[in-house]
């Protein structure tokens, strides 16, 4: 087993990407990058902690491989975007890549710097080593799956799909 770190901005908006794929185990959403212990959701949504909301990927890697992940991750977000996500902005909604290793780290940078050698633009993924992750509260996990009503308003109103 293995585990990736994403931050996407809006955990809610990023978690369905991940969940279905063959070899994903678990997601689970919450806040990493921070020093505070234990952020609350209100917390960092108001820039307070210095947290980025983040979703944990629990992979097999004999299935799916972080590349692909990583890969998923960058189609899911507005890598051009340095102030947030969508409607979303703060701190709390840039994106990251919190690596584990070597091989995540190398991976996400090759993958940042060909958008970056592509696009002919900066492209504002911040890659940091992994530190710590606290899970969010449990109204948090799976929202879309929860409120799937809600869920589809907050996709629509976000700009991340079309009406």
């Amino acid at each position: 087993m293995a585990t990736a770190y994403f931050a996407g901005g809006c955990f809610w908006c990023i978690t369905p990407a991940f969940r279905e794929m063959e070899g994903v185990v678990d997601v689970i959403s919450g806040y990493s990058g921070g020093d505070e212990a234990d952020p609350a959701y209100a917390e960092v949504k108001a820039q307070r902690t210095g947290h980025r909301e983040t979703i944990r990927i629990d992979f097999d890697p004999a299935k799916v491989a972080f590349p692909t992940l990583m890969g998923i991750f960058m189609e899911n977000v507005d890598p051009f975007d340095g102030e947030g996500q969508f409607i979303d902005r703060g701190f709390s909604y840039t994106l990251a890549v919190y690596w584990v290793d070597e091989a995540q780290r190398a991976a996400a940078q090759e993958r940042v710097e060909r958008l970056e050698e592509e696009s002919g633009r900066h492209v504002w993924v911040s890659l940091e080593p992994f530190k710590s992750f606290y899970p969010a509260e449990e109204e948090h996990q799976d929202y879309y799956l929860k409120h799937p009503e809600e869920f589809e308003k907050e996709l629509i109103d976000s700009g991340r799909k079309k009406a």
